[in-house]
């Protein structure tokens, strides 16, 4: 819009000229408010362009073609990404609607969270006072009569300390009995720079957070503190070697039941023979029984493989006669076989997730109403399930019976129809077929209330295998397979537990270091794990006389509580000579 001709006010009659400067300043009000229309105009436009770029994103991460879709982790990735592009652009959407002349209505903010920040987290208030508490109409001082409390989390980051442990020498005056010195505190690697706690901060960052020894070395860099990750790896292959009597307790522990979950997954190791990677295998034998509420407590152990050999689950399975849930890999057919090495053919329950997932593939692909049928009747038997879930034992094989072993033998009969009509070699007919070579293991679930439907559970348990796969290579060497395989065993059977990992593990490591003994490893299983019963190193009292309280301790092989401990401290305080007595 052209600007106005400069007017002079002068040469107006003098009544006139008040209305005209009025005029002439609501005149440049407008254009400056036009111009700042102008401009918001132009950012919301960007900010709507950018929303439609990012809807396109989501709709292509949810709704891709299947070969351009992304798997589970990376779609949680994306999402992230997304969110929080999302999140600075409604940030931006509402400084501009702020700013507006005329209020508009809030748009609600997403509630993520919020209010659901733990009890027993650790409370800093701040109480904000008025600046004055006089009151406005002369009256005197104001009286609280409520308050308004808002939480918010903060975080405050790893802080790095020295633990200097100081042994006083004392010696007496009077006689020359000698020096009484105590004796150096117990630790797991003897004369190392780490305490137990430093080591269980390296192993959760590398197994349960999937942090690469390198990067947590870099991370450590920024606080000052220089330690080569070829130390960390010291540091973890010392804690996996103590480790490994409690891993292969909890293996034990697991295959005395009567039913477990089995499952294979890749895992990228160097072959530094052949200058690049080769596959190896991790094999997860899983036990959770929450949902017909067993008693036994849900864990999970990782074996590492170099290959995918049916021989390496025979040999991880030695001693275990129960029923088996797993997929339709061919390689476990052997357990079933009389000829089975370390123990009787054990029954298969094949998972009927992987039945619904071949025929959600083809109608992904093809759109086949067979498939389509296929996958109604299948939603029939979840359907079942999802009601009975978390009953006992009893009502689940009741409720299977009664209503879903017809549901079952329906399908069994539209299947044998649709192997007729569909030729073998086609995607459909393969995928028939793969249903029908499982159909007994198929129907397992119907008999035995214990079983679960699909082998949801310990696929689930695998997962972070995969995120270990996407942060760093796997590991270093086939002997780096099975350390990650028996630190990650302690760390998802705890989590399953609801048992924090890095507490575990500093407890764990401390019994250990402490001498604790063999016979009791039981108590050492991330279950029985429980914070208060513990010997807590920071919490010790000093246990030592002489160093004869604490070498009885350790030959005796005592895991002492706190209370135990100030009890037999006591009884040895009575037993010590008097010193003032004798001079």
């Amino acid at each position: 819009m052209p600007s106005a001709a400069k007017i002079d006010l002068s040469s107006l009659p003098e009544n006139q000229r008040d209305v005209v400067a009025n005029l002439l300043r609501e005149h440049a009000d407008l254009l400056a408010a036009n111009a700042a229309l102008k401009a918001e105009t132009t950012d919301l436009k960007q900010i709507v362009k950018r929303l439609e770029h990012l809807v396109a994103e989501l709709n292509h991460v949810v709704h891709g073609k299947k070969s351009e879709k992304l798997d589970e982790d990376d779609r949680q990735l994306a999402f992230e990404d997304l969110e929080t592009a999302v999140a600075e652009v409604e940030k931006q959407h509402d400084k501009h609607a702020s700013s507006d002349v005329a209020p508009r209505r809030k748009a609600a903010s997403a509630q993520r969270n919020r209010g659901n920040l733990p009890a027993d987290l650790p409370r800093i208030e701040q109480v904000v006072e008025p600046d004055s508490l006089e009151c406005p109409c002369g009256c005197g001082q104001m009286h609280r009569i409520g308050e308004d409390r808002t939480e918010r989390l903060d975080i405050v980051p790893a802080q790095l300390r020295v633990l200097a442990t100081i042994r006083p020498k004392y010696a007496c005056r009077v006689c020359t009995d000698g020096v009484t010195q105590a004796p150096t505190p117990a630790a797991l690697i003897e004369g190392g720079l780490p305490t137990e706690g430093a080591i269980a901060h390296v192993l959760v960052g590398k197994y349960a957070d999937h942090l690469p020894l390198y990067r947590q070395s870099q991370i450590l860099a920024r606080s000052g503190v220089s330690i080569h990750r070829s130390t960390l790896a010291d540091w973890v292959g010392v804690a996996g070697f103590h480790l490994r009597p409690v891993v292969d307790r909890l293996a034990e522990h697991l295959k005395s039941s009567g039913k477990l979950f089995m499952d294979e997954t890749t895992a990228p190791v160097l072959d530094p023979g052949r200058g690049r990677t080769k596959t190896g295998y991790l094999w997860a034998l899983a036990r959770d029984d929450r949902a017909w509420g067993g008693n036994d407590p849900p864990g999970v152990v990782f074996f590492y493989a170099p290959d995918r050999s049916g021989q390496n689950a025979e040999t991880f399975l030695r001693g275990f006669d129960g029923t088996l849930q797993l997929d339709g890999y061919t390689g476990y057919n052997r357990l079933t076989r009389p000829s089975r090495k370390g123990g009787d053919p054990i029954r298969v329950a094949h998972c009927w997730a992987h039945a619904r997932r071949k025929l959600k593939e083809v109608f992904d692909r093809d759109g086949s109403e067979i498939a389509a049928e296929g996958l109604r009747r299948i939603a029939e038997f979840y359907a079942v399930e999802a009601e009975i879930r978390g009953s006992a034992l009893s009502q689940r094989l009741s409720a299977r019976q009664a209503r879903t072993a017809s549901l079952v033998a329906a399908f069994g009969e539209w299947l044998q129809k649709q192997r007729l009509r569909v030729s073998a070699k086609s995607r459909l007919g393969e995928k028939l077929a793969y249903i029908h070579r499982h159909w007994d293991g198929l129907q397992t679930f119907l008999y035995d209330g214990r079983v679960e439907i699909d082998s949801n559970s310990v696929e689930n348990l695998i997962r972070p295998i995969a995120l270990s796969r996407k942060n760093a290579l796997f590991a270093g060497h086939d002997e780096g397979g099975k350390a990650w395989g028996r630190i990650a065993s302690l760390i998802e059977t705890a989590k399953i537990n609801g048992v924090e990992p890095f507490t575990y593990l500093k407890a764990t490591l401390e019994a250990i270091a402490n001498g604790h003994p063999k016979s009791a490893i039981d108590g050492l299983l991330p279950w029985n794990f429980n914070p208060s019963s513990w010997m807590r190193r920071d919490a010790q009292p000093p246990l030592t006389f002489n160093g004869r309280f604490r070498a009885e301790c350790l030959n005796a092989h005592w895991f002492l509580t706190l209370a135990d401990a100030a009890e037999k401290l006591e009884a040895w305080r009575r037993e010590l000579p008097c010193q003032r007595r004798k001079r």
